[in-house]
């Protein structure tokens, strides 16, 4: 964090000895979750997604309706009834984890991808506000501990994207 605060300070020693700099702040997160292309993205990745969770949702439903007759049959079915059922049990259990896990791992890319396509979006965003509102610097932050409401263009950028969204949708 120092090394990027000197070298902040490095680059922008001219400009401070030029004049006044001008700096802004993009909160990427807020933007990721509020945004209409990014509303948009998630609203389609859980259309995607949908058919696999319910899947993954029968799955628990015959994995809950087989453990509880597993537990209130043990006296009235034979031994080997009841390990076959164990078996039955084991392997449902295996391909509900596998299919869990599977689809964690593919919703993660997708959203990777949708996300990246926001932000490259996002990016020529800020480069036109930045070129229109004559910024030194905008940096893009996920989170920060503080910063003034004066350098933040956050809502700005939001603005400009959900304004390109609805000219899109026309």
């Amino acid at each position: 964090m120092k090394r990027f605060i000197i070298l902040v300070a490095f680059v922008l020693s001219p400009c401070l000895l030029a004049g006044e700099i001008k700096i802004g702040v993009v909160n990427t997160e807020k933007i990721l979750r509020e945004s209409m292309p990014a509303v948009a993205a998630q609203r389609k990745i859980e259309n995607e997604f949908q058919t696999r969770d319910a899947k993954i949702k029968e799955f628990s439903v015959q994995i809950r309706t087989l453990q509880r007759e597993l537990e209130k049959g043990t006296n009235l079915v034979s031994e080997e009834e009841r390990r076959m059922k164990e078996r039955e049990l084991a392997g449902l259990s295996r391909r509900y984890q596998r299919a869990q896990q599977q689809m964690r791992e593919d919703l993660s890319l997708r959203q990777n991808e949708e996300y990246g396509l926001i932000l490259e979006r996002t990016n020529r965003v800020i480069g036109e506000l930045a070129e229109q509102q004559d910024y030194d610097l905008i940096l893009q932050l996920q989170d920060s501990v503080y910063r003034s409401a004066r350098i933040d263009i956050t809502d700005q950028v939001i603005r400009a994207l959900n304004a390109q969204e609805s000219a899109s949708e026309k």
